[in-house]
């Protein structure tokens, strides 16, 4: 499996920095991916639906730690990307 588009889209609020867009193999999509500033680094919430109950379930999630790596690094880098473009705009 192959990450072959990662769209980023960032936001002005505290812990959320932005939405993301993932495609596998230029045939499978997921959005609505979370980038999130955790307490030491940005990671990736995968998206989810709030249960009855209050709690969430993930909607989509890797089976693997190396797959969520690959798809943690993906997205991260074109964050940052999207977030030096920004810089260099202003």
């Amino acid at each position: 499996m192959e990450v072959t588009e990662v769209k980023v889209f960032p936001v002005n609020e505290e812990k959320l920095k932005a939405y993301a867009t993932i495609t596998f193999d230029s045939c499978f999509v997921v959005r609505d991916l979370k980038i999130i500033s955790g307490e030491t680094s940005l990671f990736v919430a995968m998206p989810s639906k709030k249960k009855k109950d209050g709690t969430f379930k993930d909607i989509a999630h890797p089976l693997n730690n190396e797959t969520r790596g690959m798809i943690e690094k993906a997205i991260i880098a074109e964050y940052e990307k999207e977030i030096a473009k920004g810089t260099q705009l202003a």
